[in-house]
Parts: structure tokens; sequence; C-alpha cells
């Protein structure tokens, strides 16, 4: 039974610095970690916990229980920085397929 993303899979490397909140100079990011992922980059429409839509220019696929809030700082593997839009963890108990977080990149 397979319950994580296999790391044969996760063929790029993106760095994230969680969102943990605002100051007074602007958003606060905790420490940066380097994850191993695979990232998409495609268009896709997005719906943001406020409802509204999104457009997503990549999505990022790694490992269960990575730390990445949305607002989150992340960059890509072409050397660019974006923010999480939207992130999903993704299980399935007692089923083989597998779990991993999915984050959506502005």
């Amino acid at each position: 039974m397979v319950n994580r993303v296999p790391a044969a899979l996760l063929r790029h490397t993106v760095t994230v610095e969680p969102y943990i909140g605002d100051s007074a100079y602007g958003p606060r990011y905790g420490p940066p970690a380097t994850v191993r992922a695979l990232v998409y980059a495609r268009p896709r429409i997005v719906r943001a916990a406020d409802g509204r839509q999104l457009v997503a220019s990549a999505s990022v696929i790694a490992e269960p229980g990575l730390d990445c809030p949305p607002g989150s700082r992340i960059t890509l593997p072409s050397g660019r920085t974006a923010s999480a839009l939207t992130v999903a963890d993704h299980t399935a108990p007692g089923l083989p397929v597998p779990s991993c977080t999915e984050v959506m990149c502005d």
C-alpha cells in the first residue's frame, strides 16, 4: 500500500518560507526550508478560502505535512518567487493512493 507520494516523483527543489503573520512592516515569514517537490507550471483557476477566484501559475506537490500556509513565500526551481494561494492536504486512508500536499502558487 502506498501512503506517501514516492520520492522518485519529487524531481524539483523549492524553498518555502512559511507565512506567520503581518507586522507593522509587512508580512512575516518563518525560516526557509528546502523541500523536494514536483512543480507543474500551468495556469489554473483556483478558489481562495474567502471565495475569490484567482489564477494560479504553478502547482507544487510535496510530501504530506508541508508547513506552507496560504501567503507563504515559495522560490520555484526557475528562481521565481511566488506566494501560496491555496494549500490542500490530500489523503485517502486505506486506499492505495499517495498522500501529499498540493500548493497552488500565483
